[in-house]
């Protein structure tokens, strides 16, 4: 049986860091310096224009399709040919969003050999009443023997819009929903789905869309760690395609939030069914086209 710990300190394709091992290596060990490091790499392309005084083109937009580490630092050097340590003009960092700064820690954790594992879910600190589509990097914290997650996208420039009442380095579980608890506070009642979502894009709320970010969790927990954007299996398009048979994603939802005592189900789950495991092609929704992926 697979050891948790061990599983999620090894890189797998979407974290694999290839040509730039050596480079992550000598890294700062430091959370908070990993983060600042990202975040002088990387800027998220929508808020870009109304946070930080910057528009991008189309095509540098598109760079938030880029999925595997790899590739995004590829295309950071290529922007810019400076050593990665070194934080970018902002019209200079690469254009993504919260998946590709959850990726990048992720990422250069596990070639330190610290386990760690993007999650997908629901940050409630961005717009009171909802919570927005939202990725964080969990790590395992030796030291305090638990998981932790970080928000590695909220700079100072964030922390100044989105005033945040939480170390951002330690989110706790109740302003970061990990869309399996989402999945569950919905179907008891508990909580709205109406106020999960996108709440600036119409039509891109409710449970169809936590489901989702259920699959796409499930999905990283194995190491497939997909664009908030990509479609497959079970994975609903839009609310029309949406399932009537809920029971598998009652199951799926509750695997994802039970804790390393549950990871061999997870991965028995995920490995065993077709409709959860993602494929060599998915379909990217925001492209309208299907992709190959690496996985």
């Amino acid at each position: 049986m697979e050891n948790p710990l061990e599983y999620y300190k090894t890189c797998a394709p979407m974290t694999d860091p290839a040509a730039y091992a050596s480079a992550l290596r000598e890294l700062p060990r430091d959370i908070a310096e990993l983060c600042e490091i990202i975040q002088g790499l990387v800027i998220h392309r929508d808020m870009a224009p109304f946070a930080y005084d910057v528009t991008f083109s189309e095509e540098r937009r598109n760079d938030a399709h880029i999925r595997p580490l790899a590739d995004i630092l590829t295309r950071i050097r290529a922007l810019e040919d400076h050593p990665i340590t070194i934080a970018r003009e902002r019209q200079k960092r690469f254009a993504g969003v919260c998946r590709h700064f959850s990726l990048m820690l992720c990422g250069i954790l596990r070639e330190r050999g610290i386990p760690a594992r993007a999650r997908c879910g629901f940050g409630a600190y961005f717009n009171q009443g909802k919570f927005e589509d939202h990725w964080v990097c969990e790590y395992w914290n030796a030291n305090q023997s638990r998981w932790i997650m970080v928000d590695a996208q909220l700079d100072a420039v964030q922390k100044r819009l989105f005033k945040p009442d939480f170390d951002t380095l330690d989110v706790p579980h109740d302003r970061f929903i990990i869309a399996g608890d989402a999945w569950q506070m919905c179907r008891s009642g508990r909580a709205d789905p109406d106020r999960f979502g996108l709440s600036h894009v119409p039509g891109l709320k409710g449970m169809w869309f936590i489901a989702g970010n259920v699959l796409r969790d499930l999905a990283s927990l194995n190491r497939a760690e997909m664009l908030p954007w990509d479609v497959w299996g079970l994975v609903p398009k839009d609310d029309a395609s949406w399932l009537d048979d809920k029971s598998l994603l009652d199951r799926v939802a509750a695997l994802t939030i039970a804790g390393d005592d549950a990871f061999a189900q997870v991965r028995a789950t995920y490995e065993g069914d077709d409709r959860l495991r993602v494929p060599p092609v998915v379909f990217n929704v925001l492209l309208n086209a299907p992709e190959k992926v690496s996985v």
